[in-house]
C-alpha cells in the first residue's frame, strides 16, 4: 500500500471526510501502511485534515484526524 493508492482513493470521495481506519478497511490494507502514507502525505500538504471533534476515539488517538482531498 502506497501513497499514492490513499491519495487516489482520497480523490475518489473528494467531498467525504475519512478516518485512517475507514481508509484501511476500504482498501483492505493494513493500518501501519495506511497511517504512514498519510503521515506523508499531510507532510507534503497533498491532503486536507483536521481534528475529528465528531466521535471521541475509545482506542487513545486511532482516529483523531480526519482526511479529504484537497
Amino acid at each position: 500500500m502506497g501513497q499514492e493508492q490513499v491519495y487516489t482513493f482520497l480523490k475518489k470521495y473528494r467531498n467525504k471526510w475519512f478516518t485512517s481506519r475507514q481508509i484501511t478497511d476500504k482498501l483492505n490494507a493494513s493500518y501501519g501502511s495506511v497511517g504512514t502514507s498519510l503521515q506523508k502525505l499531510r507532510q507534503s500538504n497533498i491532503i486536507k485534515y483536521k481534528i475529528n471533534k465528531a466521535s471521541p476515539s475509545k482506542a487513545g488517538r486511532r482516529g483523531l484526524f480526519v482526511y479529504q482531498y484537497k
